[in-house]
């Protein structure tokens, strides 16, 4: 009998994120499921999908979770430690890469609060959560996750960085603290790593039985969990970013193996 690859579902935004959809595209494929993109205008009739990706892009309304939308916003200036070993050129080339192919298709199409997507996503993430099937979150995802459940986000993340800069890279360049108990510490097989980082908010409150399963040293959540689910999973990073870190594509052949179980 020939098993059948699992359908990844994998969300975005109808204008832009062409970036973000190629290399998680090639995450999938590589972890061995196939992956197919469902933006607003074509989620008419949701596919059968086996497994959902929920990629990062514009912020979530903040009438989700019950707050105000926040005015002038400003990002702080990322200071950056420099990559050293040997793997320093190969994190160069590949980041230049990325950096250029997000600056050549993201065409301008940026925008706040994307209404069309956070209706989607509420969509289909309760079609995930009624048939059991596995869910990752990324960045925006992570925090779609946490607000779906009745958590809270900060807005404005730039008060966690005094003498610990904010760091905006596409670079591996963040240290994070991982629960030693949580399933992320079991899937990355540690209790540290080095992540990039592309965000302005992150979660505040988490949801009901969401645990925080990593932080980095200022206090800012970078990952969480479902407690009652076999597996929803929320990340702040962008580990579709970084296909030359073996331990960030895991996540990814993690989510296709559990999605195939369900499929065969």
């Amino acid at each position: 009998m020939i098993r059948r690859k699992p359908l990844i579902a994998v969300t975005g935004p109808d204008k832009g994120g062409l970036t973000a959809w190629v290399f998680t595209w090639l995450a999938v494929k590589r972890a061995g499921g196939k992956p197919v993109r469902v933006t607003p205008s074509k989620a008419e009739q949701l596919p059968d999908f086996d497994g959902l990706i929920i990629g990062g892009g514009a912020d979530i309304n903040p009438e989700l979770y019950d707050a105000e939308p926040l005015k002038d916003l400003k990002d702080l200036a990322a200071k950056e430690k420099p990559i050293t070993g040997i793997r320093r050129f190969l994190h160069l080339t590949v980041g230049i890469f990325i950096v250029a192919f997000r600056k050549i298709f993201s065409l301008g199409h940026t925008a706040p609060v994307d209404f069309d997507r956070d209706e989607l996503e509420k969509r289909i993430l309760k079609e995930a959560i009624k048939f059991n099937k596995p869910v990752l979150g990324i960045c925006r995802g992570m925090q779609f996750i946490n607000v779906h459940f009745g958590g809270r986000l900060h807005q404005d993340i730039t008060e966690f960085y005094g003498e610990i800069p904010k760091v905006d890279t596409i670079y591996p360049k963040k240290e994070i603290n991982i629960e030693p108990d949580s399933k992320l510490a079991e899937i990355l097989g540690t209790q540290t790593a080095r992540v990039n980082s592309l965000h302005n908010q992150a979660v505040h409150e988490p949801g009901e039985h969401i645990l925080i399963s990593a932080k980095e040293k200022t206090g800012v959540i970078q990952a969480l969990e479902h407690t009652e689910r076999p597996f929803i999973i929320g990340i702040q990073w962008h580990p579709e970013y970084l296909p030359q870190v073996k331990l960030q594509q895991r996540l990814f052949k993690r989510l296709v193996n559990v999605a195939s179980e369900k499929s065969n």
